[in-house]
């Protein structure tokens, strides 16, 4: 039997407060449950009342529509049962059969007169329930029994808005027709395009948009439809969006432009498109609206995110084709952001061997440290996972930054060298790096007795 947890948390809420002898005597409750429709034919013949009033304020027509039980509810209707008689709306049959969208049984209610205005205690209407889950038969009949197409319920959601979340095209199109409002918001400031965007269904924040939504409009919390279709990985409308003039400079709550965003979703031909309309290449990310904290476990406090450029994004990525694509519109491969990191860095941050590579062409520091005194050494190996992680390239990656002239000595702020971090061994890379650095490491050694004996001397 399928049971809606919504529905089924209302009917049960006070059921534990009723004692079991109670309930065992209520034998026509215990046969609309079971969907006995024999014993409950029997006991609705004996004068039974198919509106006796249960102790959680449902009812037993309520129960029969739950268990979707289309003959019980046939049976109970015939016996006079009424569909009104919910004390509670959130548990009244026909709210109930629009959570499931069952155009069968909400015709069988509406035939006996089931009030489609009633709304339950958050002021949602059948019809708001209809509108994401029946077809648009059911909604035209609930309209054309008294429901108002743009009732808006506590927290500012129309029904338009509901059909709009599910992805229903179908019931936009018919709400539209009777009344509906296109741009019309919730008390947070979301319009049904936001709505139909977090569908996933990608027609349906297109019928909005065809249907008049303003695609221009800013939620709020600063999100606007372009970034929000980005996030919500509809690259093609997010294209449609940038097509017709989206704010490149607009920053998102999250602190990025769409470009930055396109790069983070790692989807050149958006960042191509940016590019041609005029995006910075340079442009760093700006302040989030969203706190970070560190691990409870190991520090404390907020802390922000320093300024990246989309170069830096792209490094972090691993991308080659994006890191490529922002050099040739003109990316700055020298920036360095606040906390010192520059593309070496990100690119090292990366696991990707590719990038790394790329990154010390465009920016040859292999020893460039950052605030924390982290260097490419360093963010690599705190990273990695030993030489069968990161695809496998880890080790080519340390072999790499020998080979440029990256050093073992260097300590961050911590202490620690890179050949300390190394010897961790949760990372398996300890014979990989000594084998790479042995003779480095050797060299070292002379140098520092060498040094040592000079200011012996």
């Amino acid at each position: 039997m399928k049971w809606s947890p919504r529905i089924t948390a209302a009917l049960l809420a006070l059921m534990p407060g009723l004692s079991q002898a109670a309930a065992a005597d209520d034998a026509l409750l215990q046969a609309v449950r079971n969907n006995d429709l024999a014993q409950a034919r029997s006991l609705l013949a004996g004068r039974a009342d198919p509106n006796r009033a249960l102790a959680d304020g449902s009812t037993l027509l309520a129960w029969a529509v739950e268990s979707q039980s289309r003959d019980m509810v046939q049976l109970l209707l015939a016996r006079g049962a009424k569909p009104r008689a919910a004390s509670d709306a959130s548990v009244a049959p026909l709210m109930i059969a629009c959570e499931y969208g069952d155009a069968a049984m909400v015709d069988l209610l509406l035939t006996a007169h089931a009030d489609v205005k009633a709304a339950d205690a958050d002021g949602i209407t059948p019809l708001s329930l209809c509108a994401g889950t029946a077809p648009p038969s059911v909604l035209a009949r609930l309209i054309t029994a008294g429901a108002m197409a743009d009732q808006a319920d506590e927290q500012g959601q129309t029904p338009l808005m509901r059909a709009a979340a599910k992805g229903r095209v179908d019931n936009i199109e018919l709400l539209l027709k009777h009344g509906a409002q296109i741009n019309r918001t919730t008390l947070k400031g979301f319009t049904p395009q936001f709505f139909a965007l977090k569908s996933g269904v990608p027609a349906a924040p297109v019928a909005v948009l065809d249907a008049g939504g303003n695609a221009d409009y800013i939620a709020p919390d600063g999100t606007s439809v372009a970034q929000l279709a980005m996030y919500q990985k509809d690259y093609a409308f997010a294209a449609r969006m940038i097509e017709r003039g989206a704010d490149l400079k607009a920053l998102d709550r999250n602190g990025n432009r769409l470009l930055h965003a396109a790069i983070l979703a790692e989807q050149p031909s958006l960042v191509q498109l940016l590019l041609a309309k005029g995006a910075d290449p340079n442009a760093p990310t700006g302040t989030a609206q969203v706190k970070w904290r560190f691990e409870s476990n190991f520090r404390t406090g907020d802390y922000e995110l320093p300024p990246k450029t989309p170069l830096q994004l792209a490094a972090e990525r691993g991308s080659t084709d994006l890191m490529q694509m922002l050099i040739t519109a003109g990316a700055d491969a020298r920036f360095r952001a606040a906390d010192g990191t520059n593309i070496v860095l990100a690119a090292a941050s990366s696991g990707k061997l590719p990038a790394l590579a790329l990154a010390l062409q465009l920016d040859p520091e292999p020893n460039a440290a950052a605030a924390d005194g982290q260097t490419p050494l360093h963010v690599l190996l705190s990273n990695g996972s030993g030489a069968e992680g990161a695809g496998g390239e880890t080790v080519a990656m340390i072999q790499l930054l020998h080979d440029k002239g990256a050093r073992t000595d260097i300590k961050n702020k911590a202490g620690q060298t890179s050949a300390d971090i190394a010897g961790d061994p949760q990372f398996k890379l300890k014979p990989a790096f000594d084998a790479i650095f042995a003779k480095q490491s050797a060299n070292q050694t002379v140098n520092q007795a060498v040094n040592q004996t000079v200011k012996n001397l």
